[in-house]
């Protein structure tokens, strides 16, 4: 039984963005089992992909080398006899793992010079791989090969029992029909639609009938709490009291979701749920939701994208310009199935 090892990113919407090239390697090794090193806060969603074997915690901090810890990692993991590993992050030091671990074949993309540390190591061609979700699932092929498009979308389900269970943990019902806002994004506050659009958008949303729940990690609860402080009382903050299985089979309740540029905006894509996807700083064109019901919106200004962190002329216009009146214009018609 063929068994491979894939060195996950450290970001919960890249993970999301890897489960087709977890599929396409189903396809080409009947039987094989895939494990995943990824980082803790990202387990859960692993957990819950069907293509997923088993989830090997990687202890090293976003940004820490740890040379020797990931070498004896990487000798624990011997006994495993992995066939093959796939170097998802571009760093030198991600692929130390699967080099210690003697896995025969170790693929990634060059990326910092790293030839020796993989010896199936591929030149990405960024024109040809515009997006993401391509980069990785090109590596599921053999050398010479090209992927096959269409790409199917990552796919996330919940099970009703598991919905309901949930539900009645944080005393949350869908009596109404349910918008969830995501106001949060790790990378930096310019990804982030300002908190008193959320809020103008909220009060707009329950005239309509809707039941607002915002949800995010710890980090994103003091925006949450604007959120509701600005007229919006009636509102749920569940930001830093949910898990990531939580923070999805809550997702999955929802009619509506509204989301920045986030790894939440992922998982609702890929929940296939009704998608208002916000960007200001960054591009759709690499990492967009995969979804047909989907709507990126954003503002086509000269400044943007910049991809910084924080907005470098100070007027943050990519987000200010787009008002929550115009993000309300493209609210789809409700239609609960």
């Amino acid at each position: 039984m063929r068994k491979i090892l894939i060195i996950a990113p450290s970001w919960v919407g890249d993970c999301m963005l890897m489960q087709p090239m977890l599929h396409r390697l189903q396809q080409r090794h009947s039987g094989v089992l895939i494990d995943v090193l990824a980082p803790p806060w990202t387990e859960k969603l692993l957990r819950q992909m069907p293509e997923v074997h088993d989830v090997i915690i990687n202890p090293f901090p976003h940004g820490d080398f740890g040379f020797f810890q990931r070498r004896r990692l990487g000798i624990a993991l011997r006994d495993a006899r992995y066939d093959q590993a796939i170097v998802l992050p571009n760093s030198w030091k991600s692929a130390l793992v699967p080099f210690f671990a003697n896995i025969p074949v170790r693929t990634g993309y060059v990326g910092e010079s790293r030839y020796g540390l993989l010896n199936d190591a591929r030149k990405l061609d960024k024109m040809k791989l515009p997006l993401m979700v391509e980069r990785f699932a090109q590596l599921a092929e053999a050398p010479c090969n090209e992927i096959e498009r269409p790409l199917p979308s990552p796919m996330l389900k919940v099970s009703d029992t598991q919905r309901a269970e949930t539900l009645a943990r944080f005393d949350l019902s869908q009596d109404k029909p349910v918008a969830v806002f995501c106001p949060g994004a790790e990378y930096g506050p310019a990804k982030r639609w300002p908190a008193h659009y959320y809020a103008e958008l909220a009060q707009h949303l329950r005239t309509q009938g809707y039941a607002v729940w915002l949800i995010g990690s710890p980090k994103d609860k003091e925006v949450a709490d604007k959120i509701i402080a600005l007229g919006n009382e009636p509102c749920r903050n569940l930001c830093g009291t949910t898990d990531l299985a939580d923070a999805i089979a809550l997702m999955s309740c929802a009619d509506l979701v509204v989301s920045n540029d986030s790894g939440l905006m992922h998982i609702a894509a890929a929940l296939n749920k009704p998608l208002l996807a916000i960007f200001g700083s960054s591009s759709p064109q690499f990492t967009p939701p995969l979804s047909d019901k989907a709507q990126v919106l954003k503002l086509d200004l000269p400044c943007s994208p910049c991809f910084k962190r924080e907005c470098p002329l100070g007027h943050f216009n990519c987000m200010i310009k787009l008002t929550p009146k115009e993000v309300a214009r493209h609210i789809p018609i409700l239609s609960r199935k």
